[in-house]
């Protein structure tokens, strides 16, 4: 069940992501999806390290360190995905 979560969250983190970076992002869905996953798995290395992995009620800071990471990750990621692969389907 852990990865249907995990699949899940990263599927909105990746959707999310894309809405509010600007410009248009190319890469596919499902590669938005592990983006998002990355991100959230960021996110919460870096809550646990900032010492806000588990607090009582919902752990917002948390879900914005995931967030972040997640915008961070899809930009960096449909960069690289339109460096390589892009051209290539631009070209054909």
């Amino acid at each position: 069940m852990g990865w249907l979560w995990a699949i899940i969250v990263g599927f909105v983190l990746g959707l999310i992501a894309k809405a509010i970076l600007p410009g248009k992002q190319h890469s596919p869905l499902w590669l938005t999806t592990i983006f998002g996953m990355l991100g959230a798995l960021a996110g919460n290395a870096i809550a646990r390290a900032a010492g806000v992995d588990s607090t009582s009620g919902i752990d917002w800071s948390r879900h914005a360190f995931q967030l972040v990471a997640a915008l961070i990750i899809v930009a960096v990621g449909d960069m690289l995905y339109m460096a390589t692969l892009g051209k290539r389907k631009q070209q054909t």
